[in-house]
């Protein structure tokens, strides 16, 4: 009985679906069809359509077969771009939408000689080339090789650093003064490859990695080392840690070099502003150039700084004045008091450089940094030149001096000024030459004091009646 049921079910289904067929062939019918000739003529017209333009072979099928009529389109920016060029109404609605929806699941039906072992392969053949199209030449995709890039580069320096501690402190058991007279890493390395135990120095030619009064200097060192002895088999792992190092080195100028030209491709306008490097981790740090070009000029001058800025939000301290971007050259040439300002308009022309690099047509120069570039160094100039001016005197150039009066009283007329005292000398206590007592002394000192006491009260007594008189 149930087998029996889900037959007739079967052919219930099969019965409507054939009457839908049906009704769709009378209601929609073909008019014109014209294929592709290649994968590529179709690869071109999808990706117009998808931007929402119109091509060659398009217009001239429109032209031919839908003039004067009205066209039923899914894109409403295809439309108005179809309505624009050919003057050709175009209708976009949710009855449409179902319509195209009806006509891509009946679309055997309606084009002939066209079966679903023919439609799969083709669709996903389109659809394979669409996504490699858009994966070459998706905007957002150029800049992914810059962020890895200075990723890798600042890796390597951190390992670099590493590997180099690592060896001057193995090393240095061995010969401890070698430290202290080679700094550089890379160099140092290449000594130590060369001399393996420091009693092979004397014996050796160093010229090539040294100075020659180094190479004297380290001779002489390596004779008198107080370092301990080392076997054959230690050195040996200090072998391979120096050739580690010493290919980390010789790698990094080459990485150096690809970063520096996938930028100046990628953003000429920044990196002509701010250089390679600060360049490159800023976009890093944002993620894209685009998501880097929606950012402001305030919020690119504290990139690199979020913890920093929300600490002194939290703590309602001062904000930070710069980011990532401290390490342009132009910050760097600024006096520690203009940094703040200087960053402040690096940022701004940063920001115009980034939406030129990010929004501008193919092929953009890098003209517009470097005029922003130019116009920066300008202003750092005249911020100098006002910080000079300061410390010379005003603004001008031209000192401002102050006269202090502390006699001079509010209110008063600028004649009330009181003169300068003259030198008393009845006030100086002249010892005689003759020997006396402390006694005698202290009595004479006491009376000359008191003759002249009365004398100075009186000629007070005359200068204020002088400068009543003044006043009046």
């Amino acid at each position: 009985m149930i087998p029996f049921f889900f037959s007739h079910l079967r052919l219930c289904f099969s019965s409507v679906f054939d009457l839908i067929i049906e009704y769709e062939k009378q209601v929609v019918k073909l008019k014109a069809f014209d294929k592709f000739d290649n994968t590529a003529d179709a690869l071109e017209a999808t990706t117009k359509i998808i931007d929402g333009s119109t091509t060659k072979s398009l217009r001239k099928f429109l032209k031919t077969h839908c003039e004067g009529e009205k066209l039923a389109v899914a894109d409403s920016k295809l439309g108005n771009a179809i309505k624009e060029k050919l003057k050709i109404d175009c209708v976009h609605n949710n009855g449409v939408m179902e319509l195209m929806r009806g006509v891509r699941s009946q679309l055997e039906e309606l084009i002939g000689g066209l079966g679903s072992q023919d439609l799969a392969p083709m669709s996903l053949g389109l659809s394979h080339s669409l996504s490699r199209y858009k994966l070459k030449f998706s905007p957002d995709k150029v800049d992914t090789m810059v962020v890895h890039a200075i990723g890798v580069l600042d890796d390597l320096d951190k390992e670099l650093n590493r590997l180099a501690m690592s060896l001057r402190e193995i090393y240095g058991w061995h010969f401890p003064e070698l430290a202290k007279i080679v700094n550089d890493n890379v160099v140092y390395a290449k000594a130590v490859k060369l001399m393996g135990f420091r009693e092979n120095a004397a014996k050796l030619d160093f010229s090539e990695i040294l100075p020659e009064e180094v190479e004297e200097e380290v001779k002489e060192a390596a004779k008198i080392s107080m370092g301990s002895e080392m076997d054959e088999y230690d050195m040996a792992n200090i072998m391979e840690l120096c050739n580690r190092a010493l290919s980390l080195a010789e790698y990094r100028p080459q990485l150096y070099d690809y970063l520096k030209s996938r930028m100046n491709a990628v953003a000429p306008n920044l990196t002509a502003l701010v250089g390679e490097l600060v360049g490159a981790r800023l976009i890093a740090h944002a993620g894209s150039l685009m998501n880097l070009a929606k950012q402001a000029g305030s919020t690119v001058q504290i990139l690199g700084a979020e913890k920093a800025l929300f600490r002194a939000l939290k703590t309602k301290h001062a904000t930070p004045k710069y980011g990532l971007i401290y390490h342009a050259s132009l910050v760097g040439q600024a006096a520690p008091k203009l940094k703040g300002k200087i960053s402040r308009s690096l940022a701004a022309k940063a920001a115009l450089a980034i939406r030129c690099d990010a929004l501008g047509d193919g092929g953009q120069d890098n003209s517009v940094g470097l005029e922003n570039r130019l116009k920066l160094e300008a202003r750092l100039r005249s911020l100098k030149g006002e910080e000079l001016g300061r410390s010379a005197g005003s603004v001008k150039g031209k000192p401002k001096i102050e006269v202090y009066d502390k006699d001079r009283k509010k209110g008063a007329a600028a004649g009330m000024i009181t003169p300068a005292k003259t030198y008393n000398p009845s006030t100086d206590a002249v010892l005689e030459q003759t020997p006396k007592s402390v006694g005698e002394e202290t009595v004479e000192m006491k009376t000359k004091i008191d003759e002249e006491a009365p004398a100075t009260e009186e000629k007070k007594e005359e200068e204020e009646k002088e400068q009543r008189c003044g006043s009046y």
